[in-house]
């Protein structure tokens, strides 16, 4: 039986540090996976993998939009993996984004594994927010304080995301990395928190995973990472 792959471009800490440069393009990570979460070079917006498009959603404080990214396009950071379900269900009640997401943690086979979240369903509220285009060098934790927020209600469409054991945050964020694309292609982002009307959710068991490196990008291979700092800084970010 073949093995369901996540692979992952660079870390999330790396993310953190303030290493914004694009190193892979999109046209090679959709060879990896048609699913998944990260960001465009320069942290200009949210990366969104679904069905094997890719899109970027980006926001100022007034106005916020969605596009589908060229293959050129390089990307410092992003997870993708080919969604396979091994476990589903309905939710037919509403449900706050909490309360589902331990609802979801409940079902896991085990939370030392990594797993692919999929959630199409129709929302009164969904909350998300665009992180805004920076140099690189800064942290990311001081970028997201002045990231756009925006608010949708009774809006449908699909939660892309990856669970990530908490052994392995840094590579990731320990938990749920969730980002939301609407059914109409005209809102997006990284999921800060929502209340469900009722939706269909996939949960894909992954069994390994392949991280890559940017092994010719200079500024990481010279970067000196402060570990406990950048824990503090995805907890504060993501």
């Amino acid at each position: 039986m073949a093995k369901t792959i996540l692979f992952q471009h660079n870390t999330l800490a790396s993310l953190m540090a303030g290493i914004y440069e694009g190193t892979m393009s999109v046209e090679e990570l959709l060879k990896h996976g048609n699913f998944g979460v990260g960001t465009v070079d320069s942290v200009d917006g949210e990366l969104i993998v679904l069905d094997g498009k890719v899109y970027q959603a980006t926001g100022t404080n007034d106005e916020f939009k969605v596009k589908e990214v060229p293959s050129h396009v390089l990307v410092p950071y992003a997870a993708v993996v080919h969604h396979t379900t091994t476990k589903s269900w309905k939710e037919d009640n509403p449900i706050d984004s909490e309360n589902l997401k331990k609802t979801i943690e409940e079902k896991l086979d085990s939370h030392n594994l990594f797993y692919s979240v999929k959630i199409k369903g129709t929302f009164s509220k969904m909350h998300v927010r665009m992180i805004p285009k920076s140099k690189t060098g800064e942290r990311f934790a001081e970028v997201a304080k002045n990231q756009p927020e925006f608010t949708q209600e009774n809006i449908s469409g699909t939660l892309i995301g990856i669970w990530t054991p908490e052994l392995f945050h840094g590579v990731s964020v320990a938990g749920f990395h969730l980002h939301f694309l609407a059914d109409d292609l005209h809102f997006g982002g990284h999921v800060m928190d929502f209340v469900m009307q009722d939706g269909n959710i996939e949960i894909g068991r992954i069994d390994q995973l392949e991280q890559n490196f940017p092994v010719d990008n200079k500024t990481f291979l010279e970067k000196s990472f402060d570990v406990l700092a950048l824990r503090s800084d995805i907890e504060a970010s993501e």
